[in-house]
């Protein structure tokens, strides 16, 4: 009778978030150890499937950046990174879209069907999901071409919300194109970031490897931000203080927070069902981002 009662009790608690965000839309940056564990894999799976059964719209984007690397050494294919971003030639712009797409994308559209619900894979090529911009980056040096590496220049939301409309769940592969029909490899944050802001989510979330967004991380002191509003974010950005890979999750949350998304989120992908403990209890986790 206990463990039923505790039961009812994270019921009741999951309640007032469920009338409070039926019928919204929350976008879930798909990535770390939450996409590359086979457990975690099906846990996540589970969350997306609750979620849409108490009518809460999702829309996944996901990257796959450590198995572009992988196929690629088995391809004995050159892997060069330049401040961060991948070197994409055209052979690695067609292994990328392999992967991403004919994969990572099918195997997360498999994993929410199997569970119950109706997911569809995409990708920036489709219905000109994406449209993106060469990319003009500039390193300590001066300029360096990236090869098709992209930014997002344009969401284009009518198939998102088409198939939310219809109950469907889309599943967001990290690829743009531009005008001429050149596909481009584009980091997902900011993908992400992009479609909640032309959805108008109520919320972004970014499942990562790290509990959330520190101060000074990898010092012995670093602490965990629970809260930021928009300036006090800006300002942690700018100071430098961020790891590489936090740098864009960080910039995407300014963004959307910006373009009118209601909260943004970063939180431990490598926590069984975190998903739900973000948006379904009182404390939630991770840090939050708000206006």
């Amino acid at each position: 009778m206990k463990n039923a009662l505790r039961k009812a009790e994270v019921l009741l608690e999951a309640l007032p978030y469920i009338k409070q965000y039926s019928g919204q839309t929350i976008v879930i940056k798909y990535g770390g150890n939450a996409m590359a564990n086979e457990r975690l894999q099906d846990t996540f799976a589970q969350d997306i499937v609750l979620l849409r059964y108490v009518g809460i719209n999702t829309v996944i984007v996901h990257g796959g950046g450590p198995q572009i690397t992988h196929y690629m050494e088995r391809l004995s294919m050159n892997v060069e990174f330049v401040d961060g971003h991948r070197v994409t030639n055209a052979e690695t712009m067609e292994v990328a879209k392999m992967v991403l797409v004919g994969k990572i994308n099918k195997e997360i559209v498999s994993r929410i069907n199997a569970h119950g619900a109706q997911a569809v894979g995409l990708s920036g090529d489709d219905a000109t999901l994406i449209m993106a911009k060469k990319r003009e980056h500039h390193g300590a040096d001066g300029p360096v071409d990236l090869g098709f590496v992209g930014d997002v220049e344009r969401v284009n939301p009518e198939i998102l919300n088409n198939l939310i409309r219809d109950e469907y769940v889309p599943v967001v592969a990290g690829i743009g194109v531009d005008s001429s029909g050149q596909s481009y490899n584009i980091n997902a944050d900011r993908i992400a970031a992009a479609v909640a802001s032309a959805l108008k989510a109520n919320k972004l979330i970014f499942l990562t490897n790290t509990e959330g967004v520190y101060r000074d991380f990898g010092k012995e002191q670093s602490r965990l931000i629970k809260q930021l509003d928009l300036t006090a974010a800006e300002k942690l950005l700018a100071s430098g203080a961020l790891t590489e890979g936090m740098v864009p999750k960080l910039a995407g949350c300014i963004e959307a927070v910006a373009a009118g998304v209601g909260r943004t989120h970063v939180i431990d992908g490598r926590i069984e069902h975190a998903v739900l403990l973000e948006i379904f209890t009182d404390k939630g986790i991770g840090t939050m981002i708000v206006p």
